[in-house]
């Protein structure tokens, strides 16, 4: 039971997919009455805050849920068993920008959708970055992304206009921001 008396109780696979599986999950309230809510079980995500001096490295890529392109920092699943996030950070960036960080910290852990999602994603800053041989996957958004740097301070701006709209991006980079 957690400090507040709420109480998971059991649930229910409903679907069981690639990267989520939606759940039934039954709960007790404090007072003892039962509920139900949806709630989708996923493996958590790293990002990467690339940095060059003052510069910020993005992506832009195609995002199927939104039948759009949206600028973002590097990321991607945590999909490998038992792999450490840093590792797993490490591995987004060569495979997204071709680059390895030779230091990287940790920013901040993030939930996106707690009201419906289980979804954690740890966000490191990465300095000191070298280019390697960039592995791109078979993914057609990856074999088709676009590597864009630009000065933090634009990137700033991008958020003020609504540009950039991505939740794991405009907390990194307004992270990085306040930090300095």
């Amino acid at each position: 039971m957690s400090e507040t008396g709420f109480r998971f109780v059991d649930e229910e696979v409903v679907y069981d997919g690639w990267i989520m599986t939606v759940t039934k999950g039954r709960f007790s309230a404090p007072d003892g009455t039962e509920f139900e809510r949806d709630v989708v079980r996923h493996p958590g995500a790293v990002a990467v805050i690339p940095l060059i001096d003052d510069d910020v490295i993005l992506v832009r890529q195609y995002r199927s849920a939104l039948d759009a392109l949206l600028l973002e920092i590097p990321a991607g699943l945590r999909d490998v068993a038992n792999e450490p996030p840093i590792e797993t950070a490490q591995r987004e960036l060569i495979e997204e920008i071709g680059m390895r960080a030779e230091t990287m910290q940790h920013l901040t852990t993030i939930h996106n959708s707690a009201g419906f999602c289980d979804e954690q994603i740890h966000i490191f800053v990465g300095t000191d970055l070298v280019d390697v041989d960039r592995d791109i996957t078979d993914s057609p958004e990856e074999q088709v992304m676009e590597i864009v740097r630009l000065p933090l301070v634009d990137a700033q701006q991008m958020i003020a206009s609504g540009e950039i709209t991505d939740a794991k991006t405009i907390i990194g980079i307004l992270g990085v921001l306040t930090s300095r």
